[in-house]
């Protein structure tokens, strides 16, 4: 695929998106399809962005699955995935935690790599300060690797164990043999 076929796809996309948007935002006596669909999701976003508590994010580590690379190629890799981000997150009135990052770090291949996204997880309470989570993370990230580095849509699996104000975070990046399979730990400090 070309890469002016690959943006002009991308303009489409961001275009259905903002037509979407702007036909919640009209009043109609009806109520479409999307507007039930984006005026509650519109409204948990603006909630977590309006009532949340900032986050610092802080990573570290990316693990390359042994099973599925060769002791050769792990070699190669970089698992030193360093750097960090901002977000807001919440925990709702059931208990689970939503939340809005941007983050950016090293890859496998020490470049930088940029990602944002939106992530929920299903929260139980372990005891007074300790509790565990897991859900999903929808993201936007960039690769020089993949795409030519054209920004690409992604949602992964996400785990994590909250104490008081601290999370240590788990993200697994699902992939083939010598591809993909790595497991991304992250950690959070809210204020």
């Amino acid at each position: 695929v070309s890469i002016q076929l690959k943006y002009r796809i991308i303009f489409c996309l961001l275009a259905l998106v903002c037509q979407s948007v702007a036909a919640t935002a009209t009043e109609t006596s009806h109520k479409s399809l999307s507007q039930r669909f984006l005026k509650p999701v519109y409204h948990k976003l603006h909630q977590i962005w309006t009532e949340g508590d900032t986050d610092v994010y802080f990573s570290g580590y990316a693990w390359h699955n042994r099973f599925t690379y060769s002791p050769e190629r792990i070699r190669t890799y970089n698992e030193a995935a360093f750097g960090g981000g901002f977000g807001r997150g919440l925990f709702d009135a059931k208990g689970n935690w939503r939340g809005l990052y941007a983050i950016a770090f090293l890859d496998s291949h020490r470049h930088l790599e940029p990602a944002a996204g939106y992530c929920f997880l299903k929260v139980a309470k372990l005891s007074t300060n300790l509790r565990a989570g897991i859900g999903y993370s929808v993201l936007v990230t960039s690769r020089t690797d993949l795409y030519g580095g054209i920004p690409f849509p992604g949602i992964l699996p996400w785990g994590s164990i909250f104490y008081k104000k601290v999370a240590l975070s788990a993200a697994y990046i699902p992939g083939a043999i010598g591809a993909g399979n790595v497991l991304f730990i992250i950690g959070r400090y809210t204020f």
